[in-house]
């Protein structure tokens, strides 16, 4: 089966796609991987072959937001509309998968938004500092390129966008389920103010592909204690380890 063809099947089902591209699964290995222990972190490059870029790849995801030069960076914007809920635990995060038709445009490329996943606590950390969660929001152009927005979660109110998606978290992995009557709306889940970080990276999870298209919202938004602790009850942690920065360029808008 074709490489392209694969990460078209893989989108559309919601398979553990939690950072962006999982482009190397084109053979069909599937090897188990995790956040601690023996399958943790320090050991994804040598679960399999097809995540050996784990290890040795020169441009790993997440890092440490730190050190960003000002620049102007290309124009955003944002058409996203609402969706039935259509929701999953795939052993490693909370996803949603999201239908047709929403997209993010970045200096005139379309992305359209496929799904969004959490983390706790936070993948991406700033000057050092790790936010309370973290939302990927990962989109696709017409040439199967990656482009994935993060969005911070600071512990504050109730975050009423996020709360149909809490009501019906799944409490261990299932296939994707459409909750009847229940809309959700990424635009919710938006900062008011747009500024970003952009770098390129890679996927957070096996295997770990790089050349993914970062944008990372400067400015949080808020979750309230309660729906933390529910996350952390399901997923006490999952988030990578920031990576060597390897002479990147962090930028930031002016």
């Amino acid at each position: 089966m074709k490489r392209r063809t694969v990460l078209k099947n893989i989108v559309a089902t919601g398979t553990c796609l939690t950072c962006a591209k999982i482009a190397e699964a084109a053979g069909g290995h599937n090897a188990p991987w995790d956040y601690s222990g023996a399958g943790g972190p320090k050991n994804w490059g040598a679960l399999s072959p097809e995540y050996a870029t784990c290890s040795g790849g020169m441009h790993q995801s997440p890092v440490n937001l730190t050190k960003t030069t000002p620049a102007a960076l290309p124009d955003l914007r944002f058409d996203y509309g609402a969706v039935p809920l259509e929701i999953l635990n795939n052993g490693h995060t909370i996803q949603v998968n999201y239908a047709r038709g929403s997209h993010m445009t970045v200096n005139g490329r379309r992305y359209d938004l496929k799904q969004f996943h959490f983390h706790h606590p936070s993948e991406h950390a700033v000057d050092g500092l790790r936010y309370d969660m973290e939302v990927h929001f990962v989109h696709m152009d017409e040439n199967k390129n990656l482009a994935v927005l993060g969005v911070f979660l600071s512990r504050s109110r109730v975050n009423q966008a996020i709360a149909p998606i809490w009501d019906h978290m799944p409490m261990f992995p299932t296939k994707p389920r459409v909750i009847p009557n229940v809309m959700v709306n990424a635009a919710d889940m938006l900062p008011r103010d747009h500024g970003v970080y952009q770098y390129y990276g890679s996927l957070t999870t096996p295997p770990c592909s790089e050349g993914v298209h970062w944008i990372v919202m400067r400015e949080s938004i808020g979750i309230s204690p309660e729906q933390l602790a529910k996350f952390a009850s399901i997923f006490p942690m999952n988030a990578r380890p920031v990576q060597d920065k390897n002479r990147r360029f962090f930028l930031h808008t002016q």
